[in-house]
């Protein structure tokens, strides 16, 4: 199924929640809606579910306007934060549980219901725990049977609300591969929610990042990280060192430092932050006379050097601003970096917002 949203608005009051949102979900596609807390992505979820209503703006479902309809005739299935499982129902019943209640035209039979619930425990791998109930189980166990619930109802869309932010790290890691995994093989048109950047890189196809009631940008997940297309969509998606200064003719100048911007040659003296990720930064010992134009003047404050990356917490000599830079720590005990030693770090990859229409 495919689903377009037109140009949303929804207030709560004085809040805006959604500011003239126009989305298209294509057929199959598993999508993330990513972005701060209070940015509008649980309200967008519910009102495609039917949960809430817009105060203006369309749903689309299959080119069908759906806007009226309750959520009983939109044909989706929704995966809460919290599992909201039956917890006087074993697993079984769960499961069985929206098969039960449909409609006595459209209800299975008894013998039909036990058939696919035993299909869903089997493709969420817990079908050896039919007859226990929730409050026995695990959360990542729990989760699973709420999306096998959802799922025992064939929805043509399935709607996830942050599923896997009450789990433990490592939990939560193992869900999003096994989300995954159940999406390649069932391809029905999901769309799931977070605040955790790692887990909407790792698991979508499509990403959209949302900002105060509005969308920043939408791509695939390299496009959204590689060529970020403001400000707040470059410093979201993982850690960033910013270089504040002024833009003229391809050289950003930030302190002390002179730092080639050869996208803006065009600008003239235009105020300008620059983008550098940790890992984009080249670090070196710093010899004495150099020019700044090759890099920043860095001290070294901390080290820490685990497993295959070493991270280096430094300060600028300039302006005293910290510095996040990320080495192989092969590189790091080639250099024996020592606390406290001067050092130049270059950025390999920078992206500048210019204050000529680009908000910063």
């Amino acid at each position: 199924m495919t689903i377009e949203v037109q140009h949303i608005r929804k207030q709560f009051g004085q809040f805006t929640a959604l500011d003239d949102v126009s989305l298209q979900f294509d057929d199959g596609e598993l999508t993330a809606l990513l972005g701060p807390s209070g940015c509008g992505k649980t309200t967008l979820l519910r009102i495609i579910a039917g949960l809430e209503f817009p105060d203006s703006g369309r749903v689309l479902l299959d080119s069908d306007d759906a806007s009226a309809r309750h959520v009983r005739e939109r044909q989706v299935g929704f995966v809460f934060q919290h599992y909201a499982l039956f917890k006087h129902m074993t697993v079984f019943e769960n499961v069985a549980f929206g098969l039960r209640v449909k409609p006595r035209k459209e209800r299975p039979s008894e013998q039909q219901i036990r058939e696919k619930v035993k299909k869903l425990l089997e493709l969420v791998q817990l079908d050896w725990i039919a007859d226990r109930y929730p409050p026995q189980l695990s959360g990542g166990q729990r989760q699973r049977i709420a999306l096998a619930r959802a799922l025992a109802v064939e929805p043509r869309v399935l709607l996830l609300d942050e599923p896997f932010g009450a789990l433990d790290a490592k939990v939560r890691k193992e869900l999003r591969r096994w989300l995954r995994q159940l999406h390649d093989e069932l391809h029905v048109t999901s769309i799931f929610v977070t605040h955790d950047q790692e887990e909407a890189l790792e698991v979508a196809d499509r990403v959209v990042l949302m900002n105060k009631g509005r969308v920043e940008q939408t791509g695939t997940p390299a496009q959204v990280y590689n060529q970020p297309a403001s400000p707040f969509v470059y410093g979201f998606l993982g850690n960033v060192n910013l270089f504040h200064g002024r833009v003229d003719e391809g050289v950003l100048a930030s302190g002390d430092a002179r730092l080639a911007t050869p996208q803006h040659t065009g600008v003239r003296n235009g105020e300008a932050i620059g983008y550098v990720r940790p890992h984009d930064l080249d670090v070196e010992r710093y010899v004495a006379g150099s020019p700044h134009s090759e890099g920043v003047a860095v001290k070294l404050r901390r080290a820490h050097a685990i497993g295959p990356l070493a991270q280096l917490d430094l300060e600028r000599a300039d302006n005293a601003q910290l510095i996040e830079a990320v080495i192989p720590n092969e590189r790091f005990r080639e250099l024996d970096l020592r606390d406290g030693e001067t050092l130049l770090v270059k950025p390999k990859r920078m992206h500048v917002f210019v204050d000529q229409g680009e908000g910063i």
